[in-house]
């Protein structure tokens, strides 16, 4: 056999392992949505400390990100890899042994750590790995794929377990993929020293941006509990603000800053981040509510709520894995960008109509079919967009912005769109409508607002992006 293949069949092996790492830490930001009932009456849970079960993992998560893409890049990608998959792996043998709150809740926390390295280096590594235009964009679909499509196999198999053994196995289920990631990533991933070995670690910008972070996204999470005007959410974010005001300056003045300001400067990055905190607020809109829809409105299982999303994810299957390349080849990453996430807002447009009495073949299909074949085509693009202008030693850190623009995006998105939900909810609900009608014209003004957000970012991809048609050309000549 001649090496090139090896090395070609070793390299898409890789891919898989990094990948299955990656798709461990997606499924447990949903699996742990439909286990959270027989959590709270196993433990205690009052309905507001409850939320620290998801709360506690999403601050971490979103507040590690920068710092996980940053180390990354200072002390080798494959190192830093494998100490997130073994703290989250550790952490969730933690979370499966629990029986106390606040044991479950700090195991959480944890975790979340140990995703956000994870997820912040992952994509680095795929990006050395493959470094020809053609191939990059195959492998960037087969990890878009796994990010789509972990959600609602987080969903099935979060129902599956809780209901045949317990939520511990939630949990439990992740020691054997952690330690089959961590034997074939040793195995398979080369042992590259950092990109940006040799530089300082910026402690300053480090603690002020996750500080910053992690208040922002403490407030956000609590804002509809607190009130969005009171005392306690206005000085959180007051607070938040301030440290980025001064991570930004000190990012300004030090020589090996975590950030690199220069960064926002190329316009593909900029537009990318920003298109990336609208499409997550806009896809956590379709992927929270129209479960809510399903269960509180329609009266679904949690198993059906699993198969309900499983036509979206086998379409963004198909774009993911063969589809989004060849049409990013042939018509580069604008046009199927922003064409993606129109399609997705019609998408949203649909499930804003969906009634009281609604039907999973007239009121939910059409609009998830909408939504996969939406996600399917932006979602490879725009992780290409984010990365392609940054060079090599600061692509952890790229990675890391990219993420930490859906994470952010997503809760705020998550925070605002429940908001409106609630608003009109509970407005009607005084009015002396019925529950079930109060809830579903909550659910459809979030939806409205998810399809504006998701028009506004196919509008800015369409407009601010450029460089297109040259990518295009250079890949088709690659």
């Amino acid at each position: 056999m001649p090496p090139h293949s090896m090395d070609d069949r070793r390299r898409w092996l890789a891919l898989m392992v990094l990948c299955l790492g990656v798709l461990m830490i997606v499924l447990d930001t949903t699996i742990v949505n439909v286990a959270l009932p027989s959590i709270r009456q196993d433990l205690g849970f009052s309905e507001t400390s409850l939320v620290w079960v998801v709360n506690a993992y999403m601050l971490s998560f979103g507040g590690f990100l920068l710092l996980g893409g940053r180390l990354g890049d200072l002390y080798g990608h494959r190192r830093l890899f494998l100490l997130g998959i073994t703290l989250f792996t550790l952490a969730s043998l933690a979370c499966g042994l629990s029986n106390s709150q606040a044991l479950l809740v700090a195991a959480r926390a944890v975790q979340g750590l140990g995703g956000a390295v994870v997820s912040a280096v992952a994509l680095s590594l795929i990006m050395n790995l493959f470094t020809e235009p053609g191939e990059r964009a195959k492998a960037m679909g087969v990890y878009g794929f796994v990010c789509a499509g972990g959600g609602s196999i987080g969903v099935l198999l979060g129902g599956l377990l809780t209901g045949a053994l317990s939520w511990h196995w939630i949990f439990l289920v992740n020691l054997p993929i952690g330690v089959a990631v961590y034997g074939l990533c040793v195995a398979l991933l080369p042992n590259a020293r950092g990109h940006a070995a040799g530089e300082r670690l910026d402690v300053g910008g480090a603690v002020t941006v996750t500080a910053a972070l992690m208040l922002a996204v403490y407030a956000i999470v609590n804002g509809n509990e607190a009130g969005w005007t009171s005392t306690q959410t206005l000085s959180l974010l007051g607070v938040s603000i301030v440290l980025m005001a001064i991570f930004l300056v000190i990012e300004s003045r030090v020589q090996h800053p975590l950030m690199p300001l220069r960064l926002f400067r190329l316009r593909n990055v900029s537009t990318a981040n920003v298109i990336g905190v609208l499409w997550a607020a806009a896809m956590f809109a379709w992927f929270f509510i129209s479960a809510l829809y399903l269960q509180l409105v329609l009266g679904s299982t949690p198993m059906q709520v699993g198969l309900a999303f499983l036509p979206a994810n086998l379409i963004m299957a198909a774009f993911s894995l063969g589809l989004s390349a060849k049409l990013v080849m042939r018509f580069g990453n604008r046009g199927p960008l922003a064409f993606g996430l129109l399609l997705a807002a019609a998408g949203l447009a649909l499930f804003a109509r969906a009634p009281v009495g609604g039907s999973f073949l007239v009121d939910v299909l059409p609009g998830m079919t909408l939504l996969g074949i939406g996600a399917g085509m932006a979602l490879n693009p725009l992780l290409l967009v984010a990365m392609s202008d940054v060079s090599p030693s600061e692509s952890g850190l790229a990675s890391g912005v990219v993420n930490t623009a859906f994470m952010m995006g997503g809760a705020l998105g998550l925070a605002v769109l429940a908001s409106v939900a609630a608003a009109r909810t509970g407005n009607l609900l005084a009015a002396g409508a019925a529950t079930p009608a109060a809830l579903t014209a909550g659910y459809q003004s979030a939806f409205l607002v998810g399809a504006i957000f998701a028009v506004v970012a196919a509008v800015l991809g369409a407009v601010l992006l450029r460089g297109s048609a040259q990518l295009s050309r250079s890949m088709t000549r690659a």
